[in-house]
């Protein structure tokens, strides 16, 4: 998605409230990370037809950019082709044995299905905090700890929202009063993916 694209995304979203609940959504996905205490990290899932790897990517370039390492997401797949590299070989197995201290963050544009709903219910019992990125799986957005649900199965808004979840993740807590501008969300948003993904 060109800056161009974003930007006129973005300023029709302006006066929705996207921009305030896909903050506090972000809120929630990095006060997730960073206070934990255990090992577990952040595990990035999609659904069994969509791999969430530009997500993946802006979130790693937020995590070096804000220095909040625990944002780099391991991407957690539904098949693993053989001879994968280990950061893109971590499978289901993985989600299903999440525990106390990780964050399992779901991006569904379609309905998530029942075998991955299965092991996010694991995972929750386990203690992990799981959060949704959704366009209306009701079942997922009701296991969940926090979503956030894009209405409409519409490309675009759908790929937006995950660009200002990222990038209002990476940025520092508001303070007071205060708010990040979205200005520097949307040029944070458009800069390239990491090279690894």
């Amino acid at each position: 998605m060109d800056a161009v694209r974003v930007s006129a995304l973005s300023e029709s979203l302006a006066g929705t409230g996207w921009i305030e609940r896909t903050r506090s959504f972000a809120g929630a996905l990095r006060r997730s990370v960073t206070r934990r205490r255990t090992a577990g990290g952040l595990l990035l899932v999609g659904t069994a037809r969509y791999e969430p790897w530009h997500l993946a990517a802006h979130l790693e370039d937020e995590a070096a950019w804000s220095d909040v390492p625990r944002l780099a997401p391991t991407l957690l797949r539904h098949r693993v082709p053989e001879g994968a590299p280990a950061h893109l070989a971590q499978g289901l197995r993985r989600l299903a044995a999440a525990r106390r201290g990780a964050t399992v963050l779901v991006v569904a544009p379609a309905e998530a299905g029942t075998p991955l709903l299965e092991r996010l219910c694991d995972a929750r019992r386990g203690g992990a905090t799981v959060l949704a990125l959704d366009t209306g799986d009701r079942e997922l957005a009701g296991l969940a700890h926090e979503s956030l649900t894009v209405p409409g199965a519409e490309d675009e808004p759908f790929e937006l929202v995950q660009h200002l979840v990222s990038a209002a993740a990476g940025a520092a807590p508001a303070r007071r009063g205060g708010a990040a501008p979205v200005a520097r969300l949307l040029r944070r948003l458009t800069a390239a993916p990491v090279a690894r993904w």
